[in-house]
This record gives C-alpha cells, structure tokens and sequence, in this order.
C-alpha cells in the first residue's frame, strides 16, 4: 500500500476513500473539498502507479480497473492534481521523470511524417465525434467568452471576431491559416474585405469536411483548403494565423516554425499565433495524454517562443493571455459530450467514451488550478503594421459583432 499512502499523505484538500483489490478501505482526508470514492479490481494496478501513476490511473479507469463509486471525474482528478503538486519527486521519482521527459522531448520532434501521424491518430477520428460536443463551426480550440454567461456558439463566434480584429483584414488580403481545422474560421475570415484564404491541414478528414463546407457555402473562389505540412508552403502572405497547432511543432521545431512564419509574411503583413501555453514551463505533456489523446504534443512557455521570434526578425506587437476562457470552453464541450455519451458509445465503445471524459476533464482541472492558459501573440515585421494602440481590436469586434453573422458562416 506504499503508493496508496504516499499520495494520501499528500491530499490536503477534498476526501479520497478507496477500495483496493482486496476489498480493504482506505480514506484520506484533507480540508473541505469534493468527497470521492473509487474501488480497485486490478492488483496490479499499484505496482504501475509507482512508477507511471498518469498512465496508470488513466489506463484503470478506461478498463473499468478503477470504478468511481462516489462523486464526479472532476472532483477525483481535482483531488489528485492537488495531491501530485505536493509530492515534488524523491530521487527514484525524479529519476523516471527525467527520463520519460528525455524521450517524449525525442517523440515531440515531429518531422513531417510523424507530424502526419499524429494528426491523424487525433484528427482523423469518426467525423460524426466532433459533432456531439462541438460548436456548428466545430471550433476545437479554446474559445472567447466576451459574456461570461455565452453559450458555445456565441462563445465561439466571439472567438473568431476576436482573432479578426486582430488580423485588421483588408480588401485584396491574402491569408494563411496553418492548421485550418473543419474550415470554419478561415471561411469567417473570407468574409471580411473579400480575403482570399488558404487553409492547410495533415488531417484527411479535415481537409474533406473544410472543402466540402466551402463547396456549400459557395466560397469556393475564394477559399481553398490543402493538405500540406506548414514547412510545404513556398508561398507569401499578406496575413497568417494559427490557432491551436503550435502545440503539435514540438521544440525542436520552433525555428523552423517561425523562420518559415518569417520568409511566408510580406513586409506590411501580420500574424497571429494562438496556442495553449504553461504559466510556468511544463514540457511534454503527461504519458498518458501523449499515449491516447496527442502524440507528439507538447506545451509551449511563452519564453521558449521569444527567442526564436527574434532570430526570425519577427516584431511581437501584441500579446494577450486568455486565463479561464478554455476552462469554460472544455466545461462546455464535456456537458454537450454527456448529453451524447449514447451516441459517442455506439460510435466507438465504453472505454473510448471513458478516455474522453478523462480528457476533457483533466484539461479543464489544469486550466482552472493555474498550470495552463492560452496565449495569442501577434507578430509583424513593420513597426507600424498595426495602429498605436489596442483600441482598435474593441472597435472591429464592435463594429462587425451584429453584421458579421458568424454563427451562419462558420
């Protein structure tokens, strides 16, 4: 029971009892908090926690190792996070962590082939999943509550309006969108002075839905969505925009990455980047997350970003750190996905629907206990390729918020 009493040594908030394999009971009590109750089936599982408890936890619960007999997925990860931060490392733990890091850092390289490997694990999953928890737009990134009572949807559109004033579009503008997603925000962004949009995706699925919804909404002169790899690209743009792939360059590849960003902006041109970022430097992300959910991924700091930003000749002429907002966002998809947690099972199976409760749960634990945030950088080369101050991003989300029917577009 070693492991078992080194974790409640450590819970100082919330209530955990477990039930270990051998029916024994064991509770570990701290100040206030949820109150949860777990059973154990596995008499392995305790030998696993010591040496990968993320992984070990995680693979539990999606085998149905680890029942939750009382209170919700939330509170028991809450509980758990709070004890793990506690913890620290004793010399064997810090061993294994340095280690593991070492070969996740490896993993997170991501050449173009395992780059499209990756997404596809992720991204390419049955089309219909997507569409039980996320917006019409499908929007997977975090999005912008402007009120914070707004639905997905509105949340959503705020989101794009947002990253739009940010981009100051203009008539003739031609942009780049590198990582486009289901195409929703690149069509958004067509909208505004008539921009001609370039989209690129490593996800077969993505790119089949984003070109088909351009078809439909008959954007097709304007907008077109390929599948390539940012490191592709030969062409130069008047305005790019990324949201939510920097997570996928890995570290290795931050120069590339932004030279390329570089050499693909024109001299007046801007560009926004928008990424979960760490408040303070994580690295590769847990085993069990890189395992089942992204391969490869790894959580950017910003002051990795700025030394690479610099060596690219880029100017950063805005920076803005969106705190809660994911966590809002992530509250929102879990609660669509529960209401279809049917659909999601007929889909796939239980354990699939287990691993994405885990998910989304324990990303919006990080977002609200102050490990995660998302950042938006916006970069130019110019120093006046963007007005003097920030009024004017309020100006354009109030100027185009009733005219621009996003909500219709996306």
């Amino acid at each position: 029971m070693l492991s078992l009493d080194l974790i409640g040594r450590h819970i100082s908030v919330g209530t955990l009892h477990v039930t270990d394999a051998a029916g024994r009971r064991h509770s570990f009590v701290g100040d206030g908090g949820p109150e949860v109750a777990i059973r154990l089936t596995d008499h392995g599982f305790l030998r696993r926690l010591i040496v990968q408890p993320e992984l070990a936890i995680g693979e539990a619960y999606m085998d149905g190792h680890l029942v939750l007999e009382q209170g919700t997925v939330y509170e028991f990860l809450e509980i758990l996070f709070d004890a793990r931060e506690r913890m620290g490392g004793g010399g064997f733990r810090n061993l294994m962590t340095w280690i593991g890091d070492r070969i996740k850092l490896v993993a997170a390289a991501n050449p173009v082939w395992r780059s499209r490997r990756n997404v596809e694990h992720h991204y390419d999953l049955k089309d219909e999943l997507f569409e039980l928890f996320l917006d019409r737009g499908r929007q997977y990134s975090c999005a912008y509550f402007a009120e914070p009572d707004a639905d997905l949807e509105a949340a959503q559109h705020r989101k794009k309006l947002h990253i739009a004033a940010k981009l100051l579009p203009e008539t003739g503008t031609r942009l780049l969108d590198i990582g486009s997603g289901w195409g929703g925000l690149g069509m958004f962004l067509a909208r505004f002075g008539s921009l001609s949009v370039d989209g690129i995706t490593l996800s077969h699925e993505q790119h089949d839905y984003s070109n088909r919804m351009v078809r439909e909404a008959g954007l097709g002169n304007r907008v077109q969505f390929h599948l390539k790899d940012y490191r592709q690209v030969e062409e130069t743009y008047d305005r790019i925009v990324s949201v939510g792939m920097l997570e996928h360059v890995g570290p290795a590849n931050y120069g590339t990455f932004y030279s390329q960003v570089s050499r693909m902006l024109r001299e007046n041109g801007v560009a926004l980047i928008h990424s979960i970022g760490a408040f303070r430097k994580i690295g590769p992300i847990n085993d069990w997350m890189s395992r089942y959910i992204f391969p490869g991924g790894y959580i950017p700091a910003l002051s990795e970003q700025m030394v690479h930003i610099e060596r690219a000749g880029l100017l950063v002429t805005d920076i803005e750190i969106l705190r809660l907002h994911y966590a809002e966002t992530l509250r929102l998809w879990n609660q669509a996905f529960q209401r279809n947690r049917d659909k999601a099972r007929a889909l796939y199976d239980e354990r699939f629907c287990r691993m994405w409760e885990l998910y989304l749960n324990g990303c919006e634990v990080c977002f609200r206990r102050r490990m995660l945030m998302v950042f938006q950088v916006q970069l130019a080369k110019s120093l006046d390729a963007v007005p003097l101050t920030r009024d004017y991003i309020t100006e354009f989300e109030r100027r185009h918020l009733n005219t621009a029917d996003g909500l219709a577009i996306s």
